[in-house]
């Protein structure tokens, strides 16, 4: 094995995220049949506070309640409350990437794993017990408890101090986001691979040590 370290992004490279199926469970116990176009609506919000919450430019906490205020007001609840629910009806609905058991179980002693993720605290605990993950990850690091999010430096230096500073070439990243998982271990000096199960086109400037197309074949390179 050549790494010592392997360092997992959470969603869609460990857990499936259906975020629509989410709400569509969410806004059922409010009452609501959640529709594609509600959806496609609500993402027009979400997705660019997630590009300014992986810049920096608003915290955490900010991207909980902005992006669920137009709801809240109409349901007369608090986008915190909304925000909670939304991530009570993800835990509900949770379940592993194709090949994710596998790949960590076949890892377990031959390396050490972690995990980094930009997704919220209250979630990530309750989905790794849920799919008995718990105990195969030496540290869990979430960009909500350090501060700062993927693809930022400070986040991966957080985990390497936490890791004892291993040498970087002994750690990989991986993670199914070319700019926060493969450009943010990039800048860092760490090997990264690319979960690339949409068959997306590369960006400019991103180079990932490996990319793949399923944890099968990344546990295939990575036993070989």
């Amino acid at each position: 094995m050549k790494y010592d370290w392997i360092l997992f992004d959470a969603d869609e490279t460990l857990f499936h995220f259906d975020a629509f199926r989410g709400m569509q469970v969410m806004f059922k116990r409010f009452g609501i049949d959640f529709t594609e176009k509600q959806y496609a609506d609500y993402q027009l919000v979400n997705k660019p506070l997630w590009v300014d919450y992986q810049d920096g430019k608003i915290s955490a906490e900010q991207l909980k309640v902005t992006r669920f205020q137009g709801w809240a007001d109409k349901l007369n609840v608090t986008p915190k409350a909304l925000n909670s629910a939304f991530l009570e009806a993800m835990a509900d609905i949770c379940t592993l990437l194709p090949g994710a058991s596998e790949l960590i179980e076949a890892l377990t002693g031959q390396a050490k794993l972690g995990i980094i993720t930009n997704g919220f605290t209250e979630l990530q605990q309750i989905r790794l017990d849920r799919t008995g993950m718990s105990d195969y990850f030496e540290y869990v690091v979430i960009s909500e408890e350090v501060g700062v999010a993927k693809p930022d430096g400070g986040i991966f230096a957080h985990a390497h101090q936490l890791m004892g500073n291993p040498c970087k070439s002994t750690v990989l990243m991986v993670g199914d986001n070319p700019h926060s998982d493969v450009l943010g271990g990039m800048n860092f000096g760490i090997d990264t691979c690319w979960l690339n199960t949409q068959a997306a086109q590369r960006p400019e400037g991103i180079a990932p040590s490996y990319e793949v197309s399923s944890l099968q074949q990344l546990q295939r390179i990575l036993l070989a």
